[in-house]
């Protein structure tokens, strides 16, 4: 538990730090550090689990589309940084990337995913 708890909170510090590169104009040392932040918030869960098995189950039918969509947004928001040069959309796969390892992560915690559609659903039906 607390292999976990420290992980995720590196990645978060991480992530959250890498913000201030963005401030000072530094587009491709933030996607980098950013993404890596996640990436080693990611691993976090594997402390629970298991490195191994988390592995396989990040390619499980119920997460396949949550990990797909996860790595191609990482990889798509170092594209951005690195070869595009546009800050606001490396911001926005930014968010997306958060987002997507946030769906990512709730999918370990029974009928997470339920709750958040049902949340979610309740929030815009109304």
């Amino acid at each position: 538990m607390y292999g976990f708890g420290i992980c995720f909170g590196v990645g978060f510090l991480i992530s959250f730090l890498s913000t201030f590169l963005i401030l000072s104009g530094q587009l491709t040392s933030f996607a980098i550090l950013y993404s890596l932040g996640n990436i080693i918030s990611l691993f976090a869960t594997g402390f629970l689990i298991g490195f191994m098995s988390q592995f396989k189950k990040m390619f499980d039918q119920s997460r396949l589309v949550a990990t797909c969509v996860f790595l191609g947004i990482l990889v798509l928001t170092l594209i951005s940084a690195f070869l595009i040069k546009i800050i606001i959309l490396t911001l926005v796969l930014c968010v997306v990337q958060y987002f997507a390892l946030l769906w990512y992560s709730i999918s370990y915690i029974p009928f997470a995913r339920d709750m958040v559609k049902s949340c979610l659903g309740g929030i815009v039906g109304r």
